[in-house]
């Protein structure tokens, strides 16, 4: 989210806005000022209290019934957006084109204050409704937008600070807004370049179906970018552009309209049918390399080998933790795998199954802290037709029964309700489900893997908790470690780095930022760590050296001389080879401390401040 508006100027463009109709002109950015004259015209007033309301749970889940598909498409997003939200006391929120919001995930604390106004499933956030906000200026804008404080339109809604960015399928048609919010008092640094990473990665996955039939061409002036969510997309029928990524008409330098209007000799001097990586040279002159591939009739897609989330760097405890657990999962003996947020547990988990006996078998996961109390029975045990109002015609197998054959990963399992659990509890010993309105049972096969942040046994004690389903469920127990307790951080954050592009697009940590991530004690384990070298990398240009100010400032803060901990496991200390980069660096300047910094991407004077240390260390 964008920092905050300085206090004083904001106050000063509400009074001349609100007070006496004036265009405060640099005391408020422009798309703001925007949306305000757009709700003076809807006729809303900043003092009176919005008027959104929710509908019932009926027509909250047919709402989201007609919008499945992005749901669909963007849960694994919202997955990965929901530890950094919950972290920072935020909330995701996921809204169809009319700003209808239709899922929420994150900080229950703060989801229960965004409730008093009106911030909730089944509420229509647009800007007629609920004035300026994120989402509603987001859609009108159709661009990235944060919206905090004093900057949204009505005066309940100073409590927030949120961020969002308008998602666009395909066709250049508006599907939804992804959004991220959290309290006003607290500056989200990288919300919203979270969020737009985010939907880079949703508009991206739209091409992964749909298109067999297309020739689709992907494409990029940097060959590394190839298979990321920054390559171009271009779909063509016969000769005929009919679909597109944004990243792909800005790099041809035309807009939606050219969509079943343009042919693929408009566009490029040649562009050959190949599943082979080739020089193309587009009509205005611009060079790129990419691949066309051919619709499936003619030519079966290959399986994309890059722009993957990258594998896990597991430290030798966790991947001898990972063979015992295959071993057991083959043997189906339920297992609890037991850590920190963000330490990185599904991830854990999918790589058991992928290497288990079941690996062609499906993978369900649930995050039972994620479902909605009202809504987590029927969506995990499945019901009939008609079992309760707002049922789907047809009824639902329900999580459980998709599982059958594979693995059921039930996350957050401390978080299910104790109802829940007597329900659970007799499925684990009957292997059999019952769904809701009375239908006949169903065996089911799966074998289980819970996690959960939470102390089972203190919950157990507390009442909260099933000690009858702790034992079916913990016949064996893994610990992930904390993030911050690897003896090796250094080359975890290194090998993060690579595994994310940053070498291949040719941006760089510098020394100093590299010491700082390392030496940071990171709260959120692996998924903070992840989320704030996507932001880095998404914010830097290719070619570029990423410096320690580019850091928000509690890992700024971080000590650039490292603990034990933080060390990069080759026998030296870090001091000692930041000290030997520093040399190096001023060596290779002729002994120029400005050439030396620039090479480094840090400050002269830290670099001074480091040698007149160690000269005095000495």
């Amino acid at each position: 989210m964008p920092p905050v508006t300085r206090a004083g100027d904001i106050a000063k463009a509400r009074q001349r806005f609100f007070a006496g109709g004036a265009l405060p002109e640099g005391l408020v950015a422009h798309p703001i000022l925007r949306s305000w004259q757009r709700c003076a015209e809807h006729g809303l007033s900043s003092s009176a209290r919005p008027r959104a309301e929710p509908v019932s749970a009926r027509e909250l889940r047919a709402v989201q019934e007609q919008n499945e598909k992005l749901r669909r498409l963007t849960r694994s997003e919202v997955e990965s957006l929901h530890a950094e939200a919950r972290l920072t006391d935020s909330v995701v929120i996921l809204t169809d084109a009319s700003g209808f919001v239709l899922d929420m995930v994150g900080s229950l604390d703060f989801a229960d204050r965004a409730s008093q106004v009106a911030l909730r499933p089944g509420v229509i956030w647009n800007e007629a409704t609920a004035g300026t906000n994120a989402i509603g200026t987001a859609l009108v804008e159709l661009r990235p937008i944060g919206v905090h404080g004093a900057e949204h339109f009505f005066e309940p809604h100073r409590m927030l600070a949120c961020a969002a960015a308008p998602i666009i399928d395909p066709r250049g048609a508006l599907a939804g807004v992804l959004d991220m919010s959290g309290h006003a008092s607290i500056q989200h640094v990288h919300g919203l370049g979270l969020v737009n990473l985010a939907v880079e990665q949703i508009e991206h996955r739209f091409f992964e179906h749909g298109f067999e039939h297309c020739a689709v061409l992907r494409f990029h002036q940097h060959g590394e970018f190839l298979g990321t969510a920054r390559e171009g997309i271009l779909a063509f029928e016969g000769d005929r552009l009919v679909a597109a990524n944004r990243h792909g008409l800005r790099m041809m330098g035309i807009d939606w309209s050219a969509l079943d209007r343009t042919e693929l000799r408009e566009l490029f001097q040649r562009a050959e049918p190949s599943t082979e990586i080739q020089k193309l040279r587009a009509q205005r002159g611009d060079a790129f390399i990419g691949r066309m591939v051919q619709p499936a009739r003619s030519q079966a897609r290959p399986a994309r080998q890059v722009g993957r989330e990258p594998e896990p760097v597991f430290s030798p405890k966790v991947a001898s933790a990972l063979t015992r657990a295959i071993r057991l999962l083959d043997a189906n003996v339920p297992v609890l795998v037991q850590g920190e947020t963000g330490v990185g547990k599904e991830v854990f988990v999918r790589h058991v199954h992928a290497a288990s006996n079941r690996c062609g078998k499906p993978f369900i996961a649930v995050n039972c802290a994620a479902l909605p109390e009202t809504l987590i029975e029927a969506e995990l045990f499945g019901y009939d037709a008609g079992a309760f109002t707002g049922a789907r015609q047809q009824g639902s197998k329900g999580l459980l029964r998709q599982a059958d054959g594979g693995v059921l990963f039930l996350d957050e399992i401390g978080d299910m309700p104790l109802a829940l659990q007597a329900r659970l509890l007799r499925v684990l010993q009957d292997r059999e489900i019952s769904p809701l309105g009375g239908g006949k049972p169903v065996r089911v096969d799966f074998a289980l893997v819970c996690a959960t942040h939470r102390p089972l046994e203190q919950l157990v004690g507390a009442g909260a908790f099933r000690q009858d389903l702790l034992f079916r469920i913990a016949q064996y127990v893994i610990e992930l470690p904390a993030l911050r307790t690897l003896p090796d951080r250094m080359t975890l954050v290194r090998g993060m780095w690579k595994q994310f592009g940053g070498p291949a697009a040719g941006i760089a940590l510098a020394p100093e930022t590299e010491l700082r991530l390392a030496n940071h004690e990171w709260p959120g384990n692996y998924r903070q760590l992840a989320g704030t070298l996507r932001a880095l990398l998404a914010l830097a240009e290719p070619g570029s050296t990423i410096d320690a100010d580019a850091l928000s400032p509690e890992i700024r803060q971080s000590q650039a001389t490292m603990s034990p901990a933080a060390g990069n496991g080759d026998g030296l200390p870090l001091a000692r080879q930041t000290l030997d980069a520093m040399r190096a660096a001023l060596e290779a300047s002729n002994g120029n401390v400005s050439g030396a910094a620039r090479r480094l991407g840090i400050d002269r004077s830290t670099l001074y401040r480091r040698l007149l240390w160690d000269k005095s260390a000495g």
